[in-house]
């Protein structure tokens, strides 16, 4: 399936950025050069949080899995363009089937590790999914008893596929399928002309307040997003890679999986648990480069003082003002743009980050001569004000125009994303992010959570209701709290009914038996005799969250 218009293809086509190969395509190409390379290898403690033994598999060992789950899934009747869901960690059978379904023309729609039943029924819907993958548990969470629950909920779904060790009833287990039938599910011919690479590749997710939206991605706008940490970390062939970002949106699949296919170096997978094992796994495999959340950069960099790495903080424009951090090592930064676009920059030996500047991004970013990947411009949204402003006060949204961009709109369902196509044919977005632009410098700052947009106002609105309706709660109200590590965590101010306690177990037991995704679970709980509230009436949730010393009734780690 073809989203982009022949004007965009073009355009994108004669910059060479654009070209005929996909993801799978560039796996099965480093598998012909370098068989005995090691390609994927499982973080070491994996059977500590999901199920089955680590992995390590070389690309020869690595193509044969990839061709037998392309066949498996046509051997079942999946064709090309279904739409296959899949939630689960970071493990070798996540890439391989990711890869598998590539293989076989379909459209890979990953789903975040926090979303629960409410969140996939809808997205499994917005997009007609066919098919489900998900991951026997992570840590304590049974990722596979709850896609089954899913698929109880969702007619259309057809097959509910499982990985891992303790599949429960209801779901097949890939394993041993593939195992011992591996032989007999001959790898699927996919027509898709002389140019595979402009079709959809995947479906990840935006937000826009408590809605989601599928955004659809081709090879070539993967290979595009990939090629700006590919080029400006300059990262050599056969190098090694750990990534702690599981395969669900643009960090861990645009600045880990892609950097690493273009690579053909070795993908080591690891699940954050801690700083400390993601530093003693990094120095002993002598990562070359390891994806990290910016505000934990410095401190990784500290650690692995004299080591040869490039340390590649990711920066969620969201973001708050990063600690100033002289490197030690090698350290890129990287802009993400929601779920949108990156930008990256090597650092040099600047104690802050390159700042995201409007116009052509190119790679590396040093060089007019490389390829434009993405234009970033400001636009004004007007509204009405009741006192003059500012520059640099206005309210803006980012277009974003180029090869990386998503260009069109998923066509089986209504999304929130605005797309344009001017009159020279090129295709684009206009975000919903909102920024103040310095009109100075022309430089762009966010605000919020690293990692995800902080939650609006209606979000914050939305969770009210949900958390209101606990019982022996008369009223509650969401709101954020500043972190020097996480930017901000989110926290819940309840008025408990007249004579009562809060029952803090029952509430976030509440909370679990009604399914809400793991992003509406509060960090605290902090007990009040009434919101504060503004003149108007409304709640006043800065007042909330400027509380010096609150009172919470519980912390939860």
């Amino acid at each position: 399936m073809i989203l982009s218009t022949s004007d965009a293809i073009a355009n994108h086509s004669t910059t060479g950025v654009w070209g005929n190969i996909t993801l799978d395509m560039l796996f099965r190409r480093a598998a012909q050069k370098n068989p005995n390379r090691l390609a994927l290898v499982d973080a070491p403690d994996r059977e500590i949080w999901t199920g089955g033994a680590p992995r390590h598999l070389t690309y020869a060992e690595a193509e044969k899995e990839i061709s037998r789950i392309a066949g498996f899934f046509a051997a079942v009747g999946m064709e090309p363009d279904h739409i296959l869901g899949i939630q689960s960690p970071n493990t070798v059978d996540n890439v391989l089937c990711i890869l598998g379904a590539l293989r076989a023309g379909l459209i890979v729609s990953p789903f975040p590790l926090h979303w629960r039943h409410s969140e996939i029924l809808r997205a499994l819907s917005t997009v007609d999914a066919k098919a489900l993958i998900t991951a026997d548990r992570v840590e304590t969470r049974m990722l596979g008893e709850e896609a089954r629950d899913a698929a109880a909920d969702y007619f259309s779904l057809r097959f509910v596929f499982g990985l891992g060790q303790d599949i429960p009833d209801g779901l097949i287990d890939m394993g041993p399928m593939l195992a011992e039938n591996g032989d007999s599910f001959p790898e699927p011919v996919v027509d898709r002309g002389a140019t595979p690479a402009n079709h959809i590749a995947t479906l990840t997710w935006g937000h826009s307040g408590t809605e989601i939206s599928p955004i659809a991605r081709s090879h070539n706008h993967w290979v595009s997003t990939g090629l700006m940490p590919f080029l400006e970390t300059r990262l050599e062939p056969g190098a090694r890679l750990l990534l702690p970002y599981i395969l669900c949106g643009i960090t861990g699949i645009g600045a880990g999986l892609v950097p690493w296919l273009l690579s053909e170096g070795t993908l080591h997978l690891h699940h954050p648990l801690a700083l400390s094992t993601l530093t003693d796994h990094a120095r002993s495999i002598e990562a070359n480069y390891i994806l990290t959340p910016g505000p934990l950069a410095g401190h990784l960099d500290d650690a692995l003082e004299g080591w040869s790495t490039t340390t590649v903080a990711a920066w969620p424009i969201t973001s708050p003002t990063p600690t100033p951090h002289r490197a030690q090592g090698e350290m890129a930064d990287i802009h993400v743009l929601d779920e949108y676009a990156l930008v990256a920059h090597l650092r040099g030996h600047s104690e802050l980050p390159v700042p995201l500047l409007s116009g052509d991004q190119y790679a590396p970013s040093t060089s007019t001569h490389g390829p434009c990947l993405i234009n970033i411009e400001p636009v004004e949204i007007y509204r009405e004000f009741s006192r003059e402003v500012t520059p640099s006060e206005a309210n803006y949204h980012l277009k974003l125009k180029g090869a990386m961009i998503p260009d069109a709109a998923w066509i089986s369902g209504a999304s929130a994303l605005s797309f344009f196509n001017n009159e020279s044919g090129e295709q684009g977005l206009i975000t919903e992010i909102p920024v103040s632009v310095h009109s100075v410098t022309g430089s762009i700052h966010g605000f919020g959570t690293p990692g995800k947009s902080a939650p609006g106002l209606l979000e914050l609105e939305h969770l009210d209701l949900v958390y209101s309706e606990f019982s022996g709660v008369k009223e509650a109200a969401a709101f954020l709290v500043e972190d020097d590590l996480l930017g901000a965590r989110l926290m819940v101010a309840v008025v408990p009914s007249e004579g009562l306690l809060v029952d803090v177990e029952g509430f976030y037991s509440y909370l679990d038996a009604s399914r809400v995704s793991l992003a509406m679970m509060p960090h605290r709980i902090l007990s009040l005799r009434a919101l504060p509230r503004t003149e108007d009436g409304q709640i006043d949730r800065e007042k909330l969250s400027n509380r010096r010393q609150p009172r919470p009734v519980e912390a939860v780690a």
